[in-house]
């Protein structure tokens, strides 16, 4: 049996700032891919939820992304936010169809739902229906934000059983970390600004957790709340799960950065957690 493995990855793998840094001085953005996998193994693909990319593009990522890599792509907004789950069969076909050359080739990690903050408990038959509709090997992590889903009362009950009767993952979004810097940039009073301010509810209730991480812009700050994920993080991978954490930062220039300190500190999690097992 394989051991448990995490995910580790960006919101994107293509950013010019990266040069000389993640990617070599010299690199081009058809280099990109290439060389961000050769580090990370996974990216969130928000591209998909604008437009979905020609067949050719994406047999072209499929080919320059590392083995064992896996993309997560954002279901389109046609049919989280336009249609809101509603008579959206066709364009599901077609978002399902367009990734199949990287779920055969087994690059296709869990693509992920994001609801708008208006999509409420009343909408909830509505996100069963449809989600009973997916093919049962597609791996699906839904991200809510209306307000009700985060109260701990019947509605999120209602929500979490959803899921977990349909061995489906819940989203965890945390921007706790963004929320505590100074607005004192232009990026971070930016960030500040569109992404949203949630209570963080770290509860898995399918195989792959998936974690959104809306990081300080200075990185050392962000080690004290990143210090309960990798106590969830060593738990979820003790279980048997197989979890996906993205670092953001807000204007992802020092993802990277945030992405390898998450790498460290869990390894280090994790080598102390094998040595005192076997010192008891």
């Amino acid at each position: 049996m394989n051991p448990p493995r995490y995910h580790l990855g960006c919101p994107v793998w293509s950013n010019r700032d990266w040069i000389g840094s993640l990617f070599t001085a010299g690199a081009k953005p058809s280099d990109f891919l290439r060389q961000y996998s050769a580090v990370f193994d996974t990216v969130e693909g928000n591209n998909c939820f604008y437009g979905l990319p020609k067949p050719e593009i994406v047999t072209r990522w499929r080919d320059e992304s590392a083995p064992g890599f896996r993309f997560c792509f954002k279901f389109p907004r046609v049919i989280s936010h336009d249609q809101r789950l509603r008579g959206v069969a066709t364009e599901t076909t077609e978002f399902l169809e367009r990734l199949k050359p990287l779920a055969e080739a087994g690059k296709l990690g869990p693509s992920f739902l994001q609801l708008p903050a208006s999509f409420g408990p009343n909408a909830l038959p509505v996100l069963h229906d449809y989600l009973a509709t997916l093919p049962k090997d597609f791996q699906v992590a839904v991200e809510v934000r209306h307000q009700a889903f985060f109260n701990k009362g019947e509605e999120e009950r209602h929500l979490n059983r959803l899921l977990l009767e349909l061995g489906l993952d819940r989203v965890m979004l945390d921007s706790r970390a963004l929320f505590s810097a100074e607005p004192v940039d232009a990026d971070t009073r930016t960030a500040q600004g569109k992404k949203p301010r949630l209570p963080v509810h770290a509860i898995s209730l399918g195989p792959r957790p998936f974690i959104r991480f809306i990081g300080h812009p200075a990185i050392e700050a962000n080690r004290p709340f990143l210090e309960p994920w990798l106590d969830k993080l060593a738990l979820w991978l003790e279980e048997g799960r197989e979890p996906y954490f993205f670092a953001h930062t807000p204007n992802n220039r020092n993802a990277p950065s945030l992405a390898r300190l998450v790498g460290e500190l869990l390894r280090a999690r994790l080598i102390k957690a094998v040595s005192d097992d076997e010192d008891g």
